[in-house]
């Protein structure tokens, strides 16, 4: 076979079709089970080792291992094949359909578009009928829209069977991530004193104390973050999500709760940003004495800084030049992906994808062209890497 538009086209689109909603983010998510049964299906004749690996109850998973002939490194080209919910287009997120030169379908992008790259990747190889001195290890996770337990997995069960890792997540060649932001999703919560609406001197207002916190720390946002951007990841990512407290009308709200998104660059910690809330805290106690709050972290990821992936590197960027006809250029970003789980196991991790766009959102769109060159771009680089 060969990687052309017709072969991505064709593929994606079958990915595409399955519902694979995470249902860490939606309760009724359908998980990845169906996806995954249907990559191993797909990739059944291929000679590679297909095994699916359950992480929870119904989350899968799929590793497909190509045996090199021995005395090569292993490289994992990682991607997820979870996606987020659809309520906003649910008429036609599941109906992959071609607008020129994009493919639109929920998950197109982010990130059944890897998925795709890393099996017809694994199976150009086969086809070729050229091996591989080392291994290659085709990981489609589970829940990196969620709690990443898929690619957890994968670290806890085989960090020690990998030497190497591309991380497949959408972007623009001829960019490659070396470096991204971290984040805490945190619980901001503020405790009052419950009392009736008429019993003033009683009651604790902890919605008027979050009103005091939540204005400090668009203040930090505006004065250190804004002006501060990191020079390779941007702006540190700040904003607010939830907020929920009081029961009625009529009483002294008693708690309140803020939920936080906020980010660390390379080199800073979530214990950093923590602190910067609690001296927050410190401000508003000095206004209000009966001021009482605590930060609940609920999700935690540090940031990635690529390390020890100079062969990788070189591999990756002698397919650039043969396929694009430019060299790679290494950028950062200010989200987060699985390539922070996979280099802090030790393991030498690069990120790169297609151009896509509208992520999270109705109409979600990959260039089929740009997916092509990926796609060869890997497979070189593959053969580079392995040997």
């Amino acid at each position: 076979m060969s990687i052309d538009d017709r072969a991505v086209e064709e593929l994606l689109s079958e990915l595409v079709r399955i519902e694979s909603v995470t249902p860490w983010l939606i309760p009724d998510g359908a998980g990845e089970t169906a996806v995954a049964g249907f990559m191993r299906g797909w990739l059944a004749d291929s000679g590679a080792e297909v095994t699916l690996e359950e992480v929870e109850a119904g989350r899968p998973n799929l590793l497909a291992r190509l045996r090199g002939t021995g005395g090569g490194p292993t490289l994992c080209l990682n991607a997820h094949a979870d996606t987020v919910g659809f309520e906003n287009w649910r008429d036609r997120a599941l109906v992959p359909r071609r607008e020129g030169d994009r493919l639109v379908g929920l998950g197109t992008a982010d990130d059944k578009a890897g998925c795709a790259i890393a099996l017809l990747v694994l199976r150009e190889i086969v086809a070729s009928g050229t091996p591989l001195r080392g291994d290659l290890l085709v990981a489609c996770v589970a829940d990196e829209e969620g709690a990443s337990i898929g690619t957890f997995d994968l670290v806890e069960r085989h960090r020690d069977e990998i030497d190497a890792a591309i991380v497949l997540e959408p972007d623009a060649l001829p960019r490659c991530v070396v470096e991204h932001q971290g984040f805490g999703w945190v619980d901001v919560v503020v405790h009052g004193r419950a009392a009736h609406g008429s019993t003033p001197d009683d009651g604790v207002d902890a919605i008027v104390h979050m009103a005091e916190v939540v204005t400090r720390l668009a203040r930090l946002d505006r004065e250190i973050f804004v002006p501060n951007p990191d020079p390779m990841n941007g702006r540190t990512v700040f904003h607010t999500g939830t907020i929920g407290g009081g029961t009625d009308y009529a009483t002294y709200p008693s708690r309140c709760v803020l939920g936080v998104e906020i980010g660390t660059q390379p080199g800073e910690h979530l214990a950093d940003r923590i602190a910067e809330i609690e001296a927050i805290f410190a401000e508003v106690r000095s206004l209000y004495p009966d001021f009482h709050a605590e930060v609940d972290v609920k999700v935690e990821r540090e940031p990635f800084r690529a390390e020890g992936h100079e062969a990788l590197w070189d591999a990756l960027d002698a397919g650039a030049l043969e396929v694009l006809g430019r060299p790679l250029e290494p950028v950062g970003m200010n989200a987060w992906a699985d390539s922070g789980l996979l280099q802090a196991a030790g393991t030498p991790t690069l990120m790169l994808g297609p151009l896509g766009g509208n992520f999270h959102a109705p109409d979600e769109w990959v260039s089929i062209p740009e997916t092509v060159q990926v796609a060869r771009l890997v497979e070189r680089a593959v053969r580079g890497f392995c040997g």
